[in-house]
């Protein structure tokens, strides 16, 4: 795991995913985060986040993938990076 990121959802709520793995796709980073730091969870609910913030910006702006086609592309892309893990 490489750490915590803080999120903020639609609604104002606060949640902080642990980081399993980070890519870079077409010059967008994506993060595969957890919500929760066992990494023996055989259950654990795994998201994929976006980085949307402009390029020249100090902080990073994400946003949970949610558009089928770019969930299914960027899931296979971090299955193959992460051989022990299955991404559903």
């Amino acid at each position: 795991m490489y750490g915590k990121v803080g999120f903020t959802d639609e609604r104002g709520e606060e949640t902080e995913f642990y980081i399993i793995e980070e890519t870079k796709i077409n010059n967008k980073s994506y993060l595969l985060v957890t919500d929760t730091d066992d990494e023996e969870a055989e259950e654990a609910e795994a998201y994929i986040l976006k980085d949307i913030s402009e390029e020249e910006s100090e902080e990073s702006v994400y946003t949970m993938v949610d558009e089928e086609a770019e969930l299914s592309y960027v899931s296979k892309i971090f299955s193959e990076l992460l051989d022990d893990v299955n991404i559903e």
